[in-house]
């Protein structure tokens, strides 16, 4: 092992840590889900951190790093809806929003041209929005009860930056679409 590979190592660590936390939310063992889930937003800085910093990014790492933050967030969002925390029109809007981005990333690198992976600053907003949804969620229902209000404000933040960043994804990579088949 590398030095330079410890970021995909940490990467790993988090789609092993996905399993887990559905399975405390089931078992409504909220305390321990917010822990796990801790720790894995943890390894998602450190991995970052450590990739930018000393240079150790790669194309594995660039695919691995939001392919487990998405499951980890899906799974959570789907989980915490199956018990009727997070309404179910919101994950349905998530996970459409998800499979637009990813079919027109298909669509582009298979046709266009090879796509590198840019997040926008509205996406990271959204994935913003949807880990401090889960995470008051959780943290409501195991530690200390958060005011209806407050999660309702995080509910209806995450659905509109999910319109929003996926109404961006699909005008940004449209237009240079259209602009590479133009050339």
């Amino acid at each position: 092992m590398r030095p330079r590979d410890i970021p995909n190592i940490i990467t790993g660590f988090r789609f092993l840590l996905v399993a887990p936390v559905v399975v405390l939310l089931l078992q409504e063992r909220f305390t321990a889900s917010l822990v796990v889930f801790g720790v894995a937003g943890f390894s998602d800085a450190l991995d970052g951190f450590l990739a930018k910093h000393y240079g150790w990014q790669s194309r594995l790492g660039g695919l691995m790093d939001p392919l487990a933050d998405k499951l980890l967030l899906v799974s959570s969002f789907v989980t915490l809806s199956w018990l009727g925390w997070i309404p179910a029109w919101l994950v349905a809007l998530v996970i459409l929003r998800d499979l637009v981005i990813v079919a027109g990333a298909v669509f582009y690198n298979m046709r266009i041209e090879q796509l590198e992976a840019e997040p926008t600053m509205v996406s990271k907003l959204n994935t913003a929005a949807q880990i401090f949804l889960v995470l008051a969620v959780i943290f409501s229902l195991g530690v200390q009860t958060i005011p209806a209000l407050w999660i309702d404000l995080l509910l209806y933040s995450v659905l509109v930056t999910t319109i929003w960043s996926g109404l961006d994804y699909v005008w940004i990579w449209s237009r240079r679409a259209w602009q590479k088949r133009g050339q």
